[in-house]
């Protein structure tokens, strides 16, 4: 799953936090940076709350009074939490709540490992997230597309 989270995070970051400034670039991109441990055959620490935490307070730690360095890389840790739910890891209590109920990760498998069918339909909603997105911010308009992809900010005129 790939789309599901980036256009689910974007989505709902939006719905809850309605922040123009914040850097969607990076919501995106910490929402899928626990699929790199897909490469090491298991969930390790980021599909775990003590991971996306310890992000947290690694952003907020190195960027002290850097408010606008700040506002971009609080991105990661919103969309590690968001990968959280979007993967429903908040279900396997003890990957959720690693090294409380134990410190090994061998016998964990993936939350992402899903049913093939199910798979798709998730994927077709990111799609669709993405979809609402691009067409709710009129990204598809060339200078708001190079905004955005360039500060990850959206229109201020089209939040209301």
């Amino acid at each position: 799953m790939f789309f599901w989270f980036l256009g689910c995070s974007f989505a709902a970051v939006w719905l809850v936090f309605r922040s123009p400034a914040l850097d969607h670039r990076m919501v995106m991109a910490g929402s899928v940076l626990p699929l790199v441990e897909l490469f090491a055959g298991r969930p390790m620490v980021l599909h775990t709350l003590v991971g996306a935490t310890a992000a947290m307070a690694l952003v907020m730690a190195l960027t002290h009074r850097r408010r606008l360095l700040r506002r971009r890389w609080l991105g990661i840790p919103v969309g590690l939490y968001a990968h959280l739910v979007l993967d429903g890891t908040w279900t396997d209590k003890n990957l959720f709540w690693w090294p409380f109920f134990g410190w090994g990760f061998a016998d964990r498998s993936f939350p992402e490992i899903r049913p093939w069918p199910l798979v798709v339909v998730l994927e077709l909603a990111g799609v669709a997230a993405l979809w609402w997105m691009i067409r709710t911010f009129d990204l598809t308009e060339p200078s708001r597309r190079d905004d955005f992809l360039r500060t990850g900010r959206l229109g201020r005129d089209l939040v209301a």
